[in-house]
């Protein structure tokens, strides 16, 4: 069974930072495709992020310059690295994986870290 753990969460002041890690178990094949989603409250799920085992990377235009993704292939992990951190980058962030090559991978997805961004 796969799982997606999440790690890193909590709250910071705006322009703050913060690192999300997400370690994938359950399966003995690489996941081609690991990524980030967030929900607002209110809000649908949105891709913030993606990167394959090829290294293209994929973001999404309001964390574009913010926001880093990196991956270990060896150890099917994934991180978020969030910089200048705005109060609405408030969500949960969600650990998404797939074992094919997309650019927005969503086979697989975590329980969810909380994010707040607030004074």
């Amino acid at each position: 069974q796969v799982q997606l753990v999440e790690s890193g969460g909590g709250l910071v002041q705006p322009g703050g930072s913060l690192r999300l890690s997400c370690a994938a178990s359950g399966t003995i094949f690489r996941f081609n495709a690991m990524g980030w989603d967030r929900q607002a409250p209110g809000k649908q799920r949105e891709l913030v992020a993606a990167a394959t085992s090829g290294g293209s990377t994929n973001y999404a235009d309001s964390v574009k310059g913010r926001f880093t993704i990196s991956r270990d292939n060896a150890k099917n992990m994934v991180y978020l690295q969030m910089n200048s951190l705005k109060p609405e980058d408030t969500a949960v962030y969600y650990c998404t994986a797939a074992h094919r090559i997309t650019p927005r991978p969503d086979d697989y997805w975590g329980q969810g870290t909380q994010v707040t961004v607030s004074s």
